[in-house]
């Protein structure tokens, strides 16, 4: 039951974040922050068990690496089609925030909602799954983040459940982040927003 109503609340609060009005965002985020960390805290995992020791380190180092030729090619793609195009938003407060951002991700996924879906799903295949998707929810009505966050949400479950550590995991995460801001057309992604954002999106110019 503890493992459920801790769920509960620490999804709805995100979602309601998500869902607030912009205005409201830089208020809720912090508390939402703090709950979902205190939750987390409360068991006193250690630094291993969280994934953010040296555990697993060296054997993940191969993710980051991975990611980065991923990105590559992803570039020279998207430049082939016509669909490249510049960062918004491209300086450097901004692009290490998001990366910061994909770290704590990491531990919303890997250390708050896996480890309570193992104890309430049938088989730690099935706990997996449904990280992952409520991982991708969280990006709607995205549905272009939704596709790949379902993905890469499972995928980074899978890589975590073997190396446990996520150092590499949140920093590959920023890396195909920002290549999916630049690849894919802003017109389908919005900038990378959910929720009320992505649907009160106004096409901007970029700053370049």
């Amino acid at each position: 039951m503890r493992d459920f109503i801790e769920l509960l609340v620490g999804y709805s609060a995100i979602l309601g974040v998500i869902w607030s009005p912009e205005r409201w965002q830089p208020i809720l985020s912090p508390f939402v922050l703090a709950l979902t960390l205190g939750i987390v805290l409360s068991r006193r995992p250690s630094r291993d068990e969280l994934g953010l020791g040296w555990r697993g380190l060296i054997p993940s180092l191969w993710i980051l690496p991975a990611a980065v030729g991923l990105a590559i090619v992803s570039i020279f793609a998207a430049a082939k089609l016509g669909t490249l195009h510049p960062l918004y938003h491209a300086d450097f407060p901004h692009v290490a925030g998001y990366v910061l951002w994909t770290i704590y991700q990491q531990i919303l996924l890997q250390d708050y909602f896996m480890p309570r879906l193992v104890h309430l799903a049938p088989t730690e295949t099935d706990a997996m799954c449904l990280s992952g998707v409520l991982f991708a929810a969280a990006h709607m009505p995205n549905l272009v983040l939704t596709g790949a966050t379902l993905i890469w949400g499972i995928a980074s479950i899978a890589a975590f459940r073997r190396y446990r550590n996520l150092w590499m995991l949140g920093l590959a995460q920023g890396l195909l982040g920002l290549c999916f801001a630049v690849c894919v057309p802003d017109v389908l992604h919005h900038h990378l927003r959910v929720g009320l954002g992505y649907l009160r999106y106004r096409a901007v110019q970029p700053v370049r």
